[in-house]
């Protein structure tokens, strides 16, 4: 599939069309952002990890019914994936109280749910991701009661999936947020997960020590973002050894930058 123009740039990837007017290219980059791109940095071979974590989960979902936009990952970088009109909101499920939560409402850090909480925010960065209410999507039209049920119902069912996956290897689901958008293939109007699921999208925390394999990393100056990403990989059985070797090396040559 060859690569086109660029469409859009965003904080953590870049949009490519294709000849295929209903796919475009997805390409992750290595930049990383906080509270609303107010905090930014470059961190050699994060977007790799991602690509690579974000295709094995997306792919999983696929095989139990969960429709999502991506078609096939391309190389180190990039994935074919559907065209999609996104939602301008954020759906972001907590199952631990902990981030935005617990400042909002004085919630102890680390609380586990009784039941998982889904909250929405606009898309807007202008305006910092407000969160908003199933009434402010209504109203403002940003989608219908019936499409809003079925996203919800969707999330419950991502996050049973997710919560189990993650387990299985020793790591707690805290939280994520993702993206849906409506396609438009042969007329017919779909809504589909979108974006990625990677730990730049999720609050992932080991079940034993509580140690952050995720963003939170870079959000708080708790270290290195690429070991964290490389164990939550190695764990979904992901890298290779090959691939271990690259992001061993990666993690030295960011070490070497910081030195200097």
């Amino acid at each position: 599939m060859k690569k086109g123009k660029k469409l859009y740039e965003g904080k953590a990837k870049i949009i490519y069309s294709t000849s295929d007017k209903n796919l475009i290219i997805q390409y992750f980059k290595d930049d990383a952002t906080a509270f609303n791109n107010q905090k930014k940095s470059t961190i050699e071979g994060k977007g790799v990890i991602n690509n690579r974590i974000s295709e094995h989960i997306l792919l999983s979902l696929s095989e139990i019914g969960i429709k999502n936009h991506l078609i096939k990952r391309l190389n180190m970088r990039e994935q074919l994936v559907k065209l999609v009109d996104i939602i301008p909101i954020e759906f972001v499920v907590r199952n631990i109280a902990t981030g935005s939560l617990t400042k909002r409402l004085g919630i102890e850090d680390g609380t586990v749910l009784e039941k998982p909480l889904i909250e929405y925010c606009l898309k807007d960065d202008k305006l910092g991701d407000p969160l908003i209410s199933r009434e402010h999507i209504t109203t403002f039209n940003w989608l219908d009661s019936a499409n809003l049920d079925f996203i919800d119902k969707n999330l419950k069912r991502l996050n049973d999936y997710l919560l189990g996956m993650f387990r299985a290897v020793g790591i707690k689901l805290v939280d994520f947020k993702v993206e849906y958008g409506f396609t438009h293939e042969s007329g017919k109007k779909e809504i589909i997960l979108a974006d990625e699921i990677s730990p730049d999208t999720c609050r992932l925390w080991d079940v034993i020590t509580d140690k952050k394999l995720d963003k939170d990393r870079f959000r708080k100056n708790l270290g290195d973002l690429i070991p964290a990403y490389t164990e939550v990989a190695k764990r979904l059985g992901i890298l290779h050894e090959q691939s271990n070797i690259t992001a061993v090396n990666v993690t030295k040559l960011s070490s070497i930058k910081k030195k200097k």
